[in-house]
């Protein structure tokens, strides 16, 4: 299966020479084949997740594979959002401009993500990792607004610093390998894991600290996450799709590949006591921060602090059981939180505006990516029947096995509390009424019709009402009152990737196919969790 490797990183550099020399109209097609093409192969890899090229400088193996598969999803969901929601205004020559800058700058994007879990080895890892951070960062500050180049600037300094700090735990861990492998050593998986369990144990551990500090800078581990909320909420909504389903996720298998040497060479006690302080901190913080939040995207960026956080404690837990949910919670997170920002996506180009102050009546004026934003976010609360519940389930029932039961209780309840948090977003923005302003049956005398939902009138009245009501959303302090938009969706490729996203999310919830079950606990083993 070596040419699944090589496809997977050749269709999106292909779809980057396409977007530079071609129209916005070929650009958007040849991302779409590109990411359909490396989705495709993701599901090939389910079924077969050993595979080496390029002279084992690419490998997948069950672990890399559980990574694969999401970021391939979201670069093909996300391609999908983007034909709907990619409009830029400007004359001919801005807008030519900036989509062949959007377009390119996605496919690499995307390509960066998909080479980390794919090469082979610690150097090459972090390679991947620091494209991820320099092309995101340009991403970011597409807008060229003041809020977006101040955020892009801020997750450059923040982002270098902790890859930084990965790049010093690389060269510990050579060093550590070094001592027993020679200084000719490469840092390859197969070199590196088998000889782990004679690595000088303080030195390995230095290097897991500094890998989680410095991979987690990119995670948005809690106290190194202060680029996560700003980046998020001020880059274009396809790029914090990828950002927060994606890029997360992908620093999240850095630290992974780290552990296994780590729990080889000291045992798994150490650093499951580290990823537990990490991931307590960030639930915490995200826990009593996201129901405070008045943009969108930033309430969805501190619920991404919050799952990053579920991860690391779920693997702090001496239980396969809670390793194989934190698998499968990176699977269904990714699906979560990319149909969430969609959702947002078309709730802002709607209503213009991400302060939650002044949402109101989402569902109304958002027939089918309203409800289904509701739906994505309840995903994320770990309601049923959604994968986030079961993940979770998993996770909980694995910590309640493990010596660190109390853990598993104080993650039940920042979990129950953080979600309230979105919940409380979704009634505020989605599900409340608007406050009608002054309507046409007002100014010939006719009574004022009844403010939600339109309700106790016929079909036929509730429409025209519908059609001939100025509803003025609530202002947020220091805005304008501005009408708001009339019913209807921004476009029926957003609600096509929506659609994908929470049909990803049930199947992730009721019945995972069996061939990913299978891949799931082989990922597991290899962690080595029961030992």
């Amino acid at each position: 299966m070596s040419w699944v490797l090589v496809v997977l990183l050749a269709a999106p550099l292909v779809s980057v020479v396409v977007c530079a020399v071609l129209p916005n109209r070929a650009a958007q097609g040849a991302t779409l084949v590109a990411g359909l093409l490396c989705f495709s192969l993701s599901i090939v890899l389910v079924g077969h997740p050993s595979s080496t090229a390029l002279s084992g400088w690419l490998m997948v193996d069950p672990l890399s594979t559980v990574f694969v598969v999401p970021t391939a999803f979201l670069y093909f969901t996300t391609a999908i959002f983007s034909v709907g929601y990619v409009h830029p205004a400007g004359d001919e020559v801005a807008r030519a401009r900036y989509l062949r800058r959007f377009w390119v700058g996605f496919n690499v994007f995307a390509w960066a993500m998909l080479m980390a879990p794919i090469v082979n080895g610690l150097p090459l890892l972090w390679v991947a990792v620091e494209i991820t951070t320099v092309v995101s960062a340009l991403l970011v500050a597409l807008e060229h607004t003041p809020g977006a180049t101040e955020a892009a600037w801020k997750y450059v300094l923040i982002a270098s610093m902790g890859l930084g700090i990965a790049l010093v735990a690389t060269v510990v861990m050579y060093y550590a390998g070094s001592a027993v492998l020679g200084s000719g050593l490469e840092l390859f998986y197969s070199r590196m894991l088998p000889a782990a369990g004679r690595f000088p144990p303080q030195i390995t551990e230095l290097a897991f600290v500094l890998a989680v500090l410095g991979f987690g800078t990119k995670m948005g581990l809690v106290p190194v996450h202060t680029w996560l909320p700003d980046a998020h909420s001020e880059a274009p909504t396809p790029v914090s799709a990828l950002l927060s389903g994606a890029l997360l996720a992908i620093c999240f298998y850095a630290i992974l590949r780290y552990y296994e040497i780590t729990e080889r060479a000291v045992g798994a006690a150490f650093p499951r006591e580290v990823l537990l302080a990490f991931g307590l901190a960030s639930l915490v913080l995200a826990a009593l921060v996201v129901a405070v939040q008045r943009d969108v995207k930033r309430l969805l960026a501190y619920s991404s602090v919050e799952h990053m956080g579920v991860l690391c404690i779920g693997m702090s837990f001496a239980a396969p059981l809670a390793v194989v949910g934190v698998l499968l919670h990176v699977l269904a997170h990714a699906a979560a939180k990319g149909t969430a920002f969609f959702g947002s996506g078309s709730v802002v180009r709607k209503f213009g505006s991400k302060d939650v102050a002044s949402l109101r009546a989402g569902i109304v004026f958002l027939p089918w990516s309203g409800p289904m934003l509701v739906l994505a976010v309840l995903a994320l609360s770990a309601m049923p029947p959604f994968g986030i519940f079961r993940s979770e389930f998993l996770i909980v029932a694995g910590g309640l096995r493990s010596p660190a039961d109390a853990a598993a209780a104080v993650l039940v309840a920042l979990v129950t509390l953080a979600a309230f948090g979105l919940t409380w977003y979704v009634g505020r923005t989605m599900m409340s009424p608007a406050s009608l302003g002054t309507t046409s049956s007002e100014a010939d005398g006719s009574p004022e019709p009844p403010p939600w939902p339109w309700g106790g009138l016929p079909a036929a009245e509730s429409e025209a009402v519908l059609a001939t009501a100025v509803v003025t959303v609530p202002r947020a302090q220091g805005e304008q009152e501005r009408p708001s938009p009339t019913r209807g969706e921004p476009s029926p490729w957003i609600v096509a990737a929506m659609i994908l996203g929470l049909a990803a999310l049930v199947v992730l919830g009721i019945h995972p196919p069996a061939a990913l079950g299978t891949l799931l606990h082989r990922a597991a083993a290899q962690l080595e969790v029961g030992r």
